[in-house]
């Protein structure tokens, strides 16, 4: 596989001004090249090893990643396909935003890349743990397989509105009951 850089992908979004997220799922294209490109734990990206500092670049780069069946990542443009590297999750869940209470409890987070989902059946919350500490790593889908990290502030959120169903501590968000314990 040939090596690829940000510049010849930004080449090739701009031939796809969208507003939104571009259509992805739409672009399967031959040309496949690796990139030195990772998403560090903290939702950093970096570029040969340096951090992109350029809060708008990574935006640009998070709205054409894709995650694939073989849980590999990568950006992806109607003409490239770029493998990067994710060391735990894509995204970095930020904020939390709660509203009613009970089962009507609606609970929306807001991502390092401003990305907002609602807590429910299509962006559950899930528990996993350190093999090695057995520390909870919380987590929330976002989007097409994407998950952002609940920090540790926002955990500590989640934490305050726990309670407890049928023996079973967790929070609700859209009618959805999401275990934590």
């Amino acid at each position: 596989m040939a090596n690829s850089t940000p510049y010849s992908l930004l080449a090739d979004l701009e031939q796809v001004r969208h507003k939104g997220k571009p259509p992805i799922h739409l672009w399967n294209p031959e040309n496949v090249s690796d990139i030195d490109m990772t998403i560090e734990a903290d939702g950093s990206w970096m570029y040969l090893g340096t951090p992109i500092t350029r809060q708008r670049l990574s935006h640009l780069f998070s709205t054409v990643l894709r995650r694939e069946e073989n849980d590999e990542f990568y950006l992806v443009t109607p003409v490239e396909k770029c493998r990067i590297r994710v060391v735990d999750a894509p995204f970095v869940a930020i904020g939390l935003e709660e509203s009613g209470a009970g089962v009507a409890q609606s609970l929306r987070f807001t991502t390092n890349m401003a990305d907002e989902v609602t807590a429910d059946l299509e962006h559950p919350i899930r528990i996993s743990h350190n093999p090695d500490t057995d520390e909870p790593a919380p987590y929330i889908m976002i989007r097409d397989g994407l998950e952002a990290k609940i920090t540790r502030n926002v955990y500590y959120q989640l934490a305050n509105l726990v309670v407890e169903q049928d023996d079973v501590l967790g929070v609700w968000s859209s009618g959805t009951f999401f275990q934590l314990s």
